[in-house]
């Protein structure tokens, strides 16, 4: 039972514990974990019961299970930006300026209007202590499927 115990968590660890490859040009080439602080505009990624946790509970997300976009996938990080400002707004403030922001920056990666896309986004925003502690001001934007269906390819310019 300690073998299948100890075999289960060094096939999670291989995914989770393993950094992702990028080639040349920065695109994900295999799977393993983007830590928080790399991700990357035109990463593509799935949902984790780890990431999931961290929203539903608004704790810091550490990093994201990486995969190459020509794979299937659940999200796909289309803008980066910083919030302005040395105080933290407060966590509900941080998100509507998070959501507001990620809304503004959609069109423009997937040429269609937000409100009559087949996608929907969330920002991961930082936490009190992330941006007291790490002084972490940036917001990663992420798009998925409303029908939760997995994406397939790169959703820049998809028209979706």
């Amino acid at each position: 039972m300690r073998a299948l115990i100890v075999s289960v968590l060094a096939a999670m660890c291989l995914t989770r514990c393993q950094p992702v490859e990028r080639d040349e040009t920065g695109a994900l080439v295999s799977e393993g974990n983007i830590d928080a602080f790399e991700i990357r505009v035109g990463d593509c990624f799935n949902d984790s019961e780890d990431l999931v946790g961290a929203i539903s509970d608004s704790e810091e997300v550490y990093g994201v299970d990486g995969v190459p976009c020509t794979e299937p996938h659940d999200n796909e990080v289309y803008a980066l930006f910083d919030v302005s400002g040395n105080t933290y707004p407060g966590m509900e403030m941080l998100e509507e300026l998070a959501y507001s922001g990620c809304i503004d920056r959609f069109e423009p990666f997937v040429g269609r209007d937000y409100p009559s896309s087949a996608l929907e986004v969330y920002p991961l925003f930082p936490t009190s202590q992330s941006w007291s502690r790490l002084n972490d001001r940036e917001v990663v934007c992420a798009l998925f499927n409303v029908d939760l269906s997995r994406l397939q390819g790169s959703m820049k310019g998809s028209g979706r």
